[in-house]
């Protein structure tokens, strides 16, 4: 998974490695290339500079491709949400859910004993347009009891009961919908199961936070 080269003899050293799954993880043993060996091999010998190539090499280029998706999913979800409500800040309190599932699929992950792998990306990926649902829901509600009678907090009060129901129910499905996946320890499912934790955790997360974190931003944007 490394490729080492000497410039001045034009000369490349390749070095691959299996790594057992069981004792270790690729991304580990990389981690301890990059802040330890490698840093000794290049004060040792400046002419020296190394390249990590194949599965790395793809697996980084796949991670920048998600990085710059991640940032147009989330202009996207922008947009689509500031044209109906007519507001450049609603949209904000609703993608504020965001970052707290990301939050969950972390934990998740740990609850599962699981590794953060590139479908678990995928998954967060997926997660982002996801958890805005819950928040939408909540914000929508609120604005149409703002039009019967101008008294917020009444708004928001009717808005944390009413909507609490649908918003529990539309989460816990989408996670006992996963459930299944989740607990499939078959060979064929253990590519996908990352992904399926990311948003099962992520989701649920997300919506605990979304019933406190949106009603009371909403009541502090309108006082700011």
């Amino acid at each position: 998974f490394a490729s080492i080269k000497r410039v001045d003899r034009n000369r490349a050293v390749n070095v691959t490695a299996s790594v057992d799954a069981s004792v270790t993880s690729a991304g580990a043993v990389i981690a301890d290339l990059e802040t330890r060996i490698l840093p000794e091999v290049l004060a040792g010998f400046p002419s020296v500079f190394y390249t990590f190539e194949g599965m790395m090499a793809e697996q980084q280029e796949s991670i920048t491709g998600l990085q710059r998706g991640f940032v147009l999913a989330l202009l996207m979800i922008f947009a689509l949400l500031a044209v109906p409500l007519k507001s450049y800040v609603q949209p904000l309190i609703i993608m504020s859910a965001i970052p707290f599932g990301l939050v969950g699929a972390i934990w998740g992950h740990l609850f599962m004993g699981l590794d953060v792998t590139m479908m678990s990306m995928f998954g967060i990926v997926a997660l982002s347009g996801v958890v805005v649902n819950d928040s939408l829901i909540m914000v929508d509600f609120i604005n149409r009891k703002r039009a019967l009678h101008a008294d917020m907090g009444m708004a928001i009060r009717e808005a944390g009961i009413n909507r609490f129901r649908p918003i529990m129910l539309t989460s816990l499905t989408t996670f006992f919908g996963l459930a299944p996946l989740m607990a499939d320890r078959s060979f064929d499912a253990a590519f996908v199961v990352p992904m399926a934790v990311s948003l099962a955790f992520g989701v649920v997360f997300a919506t605990f936070i979304t019933l406190i974190l949106v009603p009371t931003s909403y009541l502090i944007l309108e006082d700011v």
